[in-house]
């Protein structure tokens, strides 16, 4: 008689790198142009002007937000293979202490006496394993994909222009500049609350609090915009 055995399978989200990069990209691209967009909106008098300020913007916003990301991958990878370098030395040059330090990790585990050592033996008779293992367990550093940093640029850059494009759209359409600023705020708005719920579903934070958060935080610098621009071409004008 055979019984039937399910297989349990474990679901991780593992794009925690990439849905990083179009968290940072979207979340800018949506509150920066938007911020500039109600800004302009209260200082001057054509929708045109806006959405071509708006545009430059969420050009030059991309290009530094993607060269950003690029650095901090490019910085993220050369600071691994600095700190492998030095665990690769240390193994040769101080390896009674690096070989007490593996022991120190397995005895974590709960291993002691001839288990702990045939762990131990098993780690250091291997070079390269061992120096993955003391990156992994004593510096809590895992090896950057080489590819990142360019992918990072991209993700981040093309997330800011997505984003950009939901604030300034309104102003390319045939809408006096109160109807174009009042449909930004709504679309915007919106936009600041699913991407928040979304960012907190893939985040694993409270949802709804991700997603009011998100949207609070956008309004809050598109009003602050809109008040600065206001009292700046008040004053200008006086």
């Amino acid at each position: 008689m055979y019984r039937a055995v399910s297989m349990h399978k474990e679901t991780h989200f593992t794009g925690s790198a990439r849905v990083r990069d179009i968290v940072i990209g979207m979340s800018d691209g949506l509150t920066v142009p938007f911020a500039l967009a109600a800004g302009l909106s209260g200082a001057v008098a054509s929708g045109h002007v806006v959405l071509i300020a708006g545009i430059a913007e969420m050009a030059a916003g991309s290009i530094a937000m993607g060269l950003g990301g690029y650095l901090a991958a490019r910085s993220e990878h050369e600071s691994y293979v600095s700190e492998r370098a030095r665990e690769t030395q240390e193994i040769t040059e101080k390896r009674d202490m690096e070989i007490e330090e593996v022991r120190d990790v397995f005895r974590k585990y709960g291993l002691e006496g001839e288990p702990l050592e045939a762990a131990t033996q098993a780690i250091i008779s291997r070079p390269d394993t061992w120096v993955d293992f003391m990156m992994k367990e004593e510096l809590g550093l895992e090896e950057p994909d080489p590819k990142r940093a360019l992918q990072s640029a991209f993700t981040i850059g093309l997330a800011y222009i997505a984003g950009g494009i939901i604030p300034l759209a309104p102003y390319a359409l045939s809408l006096t500049l109160s109807q174009a600023l009042l449909v930004s705020v709504v679309l915007t708005l919106i936009a600041l609350f699913v991407f928040g719920a979304l960012k907190g579903r893939f985040t694993g934070a409270p949802v709804w609090r991700s997603a009011f958060q998100t949207m609070l935080v956008g309004a809050a610098a598109s009003g602050a915009a809109f008040l600065i621009a206001r009292a700046v071409s008040g004053t200008g004008g006086a």
